[in-house]
């Protein structure tokens, strides 16, 4: 795994660029070595994703960031390929262009060896955008990727995905891209409440079942509430087995979700059941989704079955 960053170039008055209005990264390379994976990594985290853009379109792409309906979007990813004739011409004019509106793009460019490009578009059957009459595919490639040598040179960080898994790929980009100055980590969170007799919601990573806890609904003036009255958390939390296992989940979670992170994971789905879904799993689900936000996890909570139950 080969992945090689240039050194950031430093700012001045007359490049005003060290705090760029909009994040944009450009998304580049040979063929076949992973542009579709990257962009799909890039959506991912929350950016603006366009592929297949001509060059010249990515100023006005860019402007549009600006708009109020894309102010919930990181960033801007673009894909741009050899598939233009003049295609190097009008990169160059492109980032001409957004240095002018002081943003400087940041430029990943993926490469690949030929052997496993050849493996690869043998397993695909795609053509390769080179391909004609004439020329077969290992001369497009070596082809493609002299043409594109000047791009490389101009890359802020170059990635060979040569022996790369599509997590390697991930990881990869989480590490360069990832917001610094965003406390919130990589991963998000999602956590599920649900009943037992409704069934097992079926995107979950990890189910846990509550039903050993102390069940309110035998409670007469607790039975018409739900998990998220403090009447029915206290009667819950009250009991020492549900603070025990509560904090006992919440260390499983705090160790394993960082090295899930680690491995480029960017999502998890977390289940707390008990039998209807309204008191002990909506009480332990809301626990759940505090802690883990004070620790910085985007998390989002859903309570399936609580009209239910």
């Amino acid at each position: 795994m080969t992945a090689t960053t240039k050194q950031p170039q430093k700012t001045s008055a007359a490049n005003p660029a060290a705090e760029l209005p909009v994040a944009v990264c450009i998304v580049t390379g040979l063929s076949g070595a992973g542009k579709s994976t990257a962009l799909k990594v890039f959506e991912d985290m929350g950016h603006f994703v366009v592929d297949g853009l001509p060059a010249s379109l990515a100023p006005e792409m860019v402007s549009m960031m600006s708009r109020p309906s894309m102010s919930h979007f990181k960033g801007i990813a673009l894909g741009m390929d050899l598939r233009q004739s003049n295609f190097l011409d009008e990169i160059n004019e492109a980032l001409s262009d957004l240095t002018a509106q002081n943003i400087r793009p940041m430029l990943l460019f993926l490469e690949c060896n030929v052997q496993e490009l050849l493996r690869r578009y043998a397993t695909t059957r795609r053509p390769h955008p080179l391909e004609r009459e004439g020329m077969g595919l290992e001369t497009a490639l070596l082809s493609e990727r002299n043409s594109l040598r000047p791009l490389r040179e101009m890359a802020d960080l170059v990635v060979d995905t040569s022996r790369f898994s599509i997590h390697d790929l991930r990881r990869a980009i989480q590490k360069r891209w990832s917001d610094s100055k965003s406390k919130l980590r990589a991963i998000k969170v999602n956590i599920i409440s649900f009943g037992f007799k409704y069934g097992v919601p079926r995107e979950a990573d990890f189910v846990f079942d509550l039903r050993f806890l102390s069940n309110p609904y035998f409670v007469d003036e607790l039975r018409p509430l739900s998990g998220k009255d403090k009447a029915v958390a206290q009667y819950v939390f009250d009991k020492p087995n549900a603070r025990e296992f509560r904090a006992k989940l919440m260390d499983l979670l705090l160790f394993m979700l960082p090295l899930m992170e680690a491995e480029g994971r960017y999502r998890v789905t977390i289940a707390v059941g008990c039998t209807g879904g309204r008191h002990r799993s909506v009480a332990m689900a809301e626990e759940i989704t505090q802690a883990l936000k004070q620790a910085d996890y985007p998390t989002t909570l859903e309570h399936r079955h609580l009209e239910l139950g």
